[in-house]
């Protein structure tokens, strides 16, 4: 891994690919037991859960109904704390068990009005499953059922995730050098 420069900003090696993996797997694992039988509609945050979404259905390997909505509450660096809906679940949520699949829980405002949204489009249960968790950074009442791997609070980019709408095509994830 090398540093990277994206922007003006350098970006620092942080998680490797194999890692990342590796907790995916045992993630998607986990989510397979717990909800077979429930028949989840597992509802993919887009732009950024794009690559984790993709391992993480591969290690369910179970047939589950999935879905994709993209959201909006980042520029550059920082949370608007404003929630900008860019493309709606077209898919009923009325009665259904969903599991929100999104990259990264930073300050939670928009896992938090998701899942206040979706219990409002008659979901009957509403849980989040997150590739990186920054417990730290929390500024909303959110539980997180399901995370991958716990970070510290630093800006990163890679594997699904952007600074302005680069960066995400990195295998590996890079911070943001201090």
């Amino acid at each position: 891994m090398r540093e990277i420069v994206l922007k003006g900003l350098t970006f620092v090696p942080y998680i490797d690919a194999k890692t990342i993996g590796q907790a995916v797997k045992k993630l998607g694992e986990r989510l397979r037991d717990d909800f077979k039988d429930r028949d989840p509609l597992f509802v993919c945050i887009m732009n950024g859960s794009f690559m984790f979404a993709s391992e993480l259905m591969y290690a369910i390997d179970e047939d589950f109904e999935v879905a994709f909505a993209r959201y909006s509450s980042y520029q550059g660096t920082k949370s608007t704390f404003e929630l900008k809906e860019v493309m709606p679940v077209t898919q009923s949520l009325e009665g259904r068990v969903v599991v929100i699949v999104e990259d990264l829980i930073d300050t939670g405002f928009t896992m938090y009005n998701l899942q206040k949204h979706f219990y409002s489009l008659g979901a009957k249960e509403v849980h989040i499953a997150a590739m990186l968790s920054k417990p730290e950074a929390l500024k909303c009442d959110i539980h997180t059922d399901y995370v991958a791997m716990e970070i510290e609070n630093k800006f990163i980019l890679g594997h699904g995730l952007d600074y302005d709408d680069y960066g995400r095509m990195f295998r590996d994830i890079y911070q943001l050098k201090d």
